[in-house]
């Protein structure tokens, strides 16, 4: 994983946005450049981006706020993002996430103090096949049991 950028260096902001600015549809891409390369998108970032694409700080925000794969605060180191679509539900998705808070001390969409874990209840991750499914960051865990938890937070 590259290292994050520091929000007080506005210069990469600015420069995704000069790159987009007269594509038609731009904000998007933008957000997700910037989350990508700052890791969240706190107030700073955005009211950079509506001042260098001359909108309003409310259209930035409304489109931050509303897309499920954007962050206003800082996420974990790993990121566990346990499935609680319907085939991950019915086959009990959900003790496993209260499991994983119960270990790690968290709640739902929120990160640890020492910024190491960030638990998110997420919906279909597209491996029904495996329900419950579980990601940490990139790696993915299906057919889970509650009883497997605490081996795999373990490993990180």
């Amino acid at each position: 994983m590259a290292e994050l950028i520091p929000v007080e260096n506005l210069d990469v902001v600015k420069a995704i946005v000069a790159e987009h600015r007269n594509v038609p549809g731009c904000l998007m891409q933008i957000l997700q450049e910037t989350q990508n390369d700052y890791g969240y998108l706190p107030l700073e970032l955005q009211r950079t981006i509506a001042d260098e694409l001359g909108i309003p700080l409310t259209e930035v925000y409304g489109v931050a706020t509303f897309y499920s794969q954007f962050t206003l605060k800082p996420k974990g180191k790993y990121k566990i993002g346990v499935c609680l679509g319907t085939a991950c539900y019915v086959r009990g998705s959900q003790p496993i996430l209260e499991k994983v808070n119960n270990i790690l001390g968290t709640v739902v969409g929120e990160t640890t103090a020492d910024g190491k874990w960030s638990v998110d209840a997420t919906r279909c991750v597209g491996a029904c096949g495996l329900a419950p499914v579980m990601m940490i960051n990139d790696d993915v865990f299906g057919r889970l049991t509650v009883k497997e938890i605490p081996t795999i937070l373990e490993k990180y």
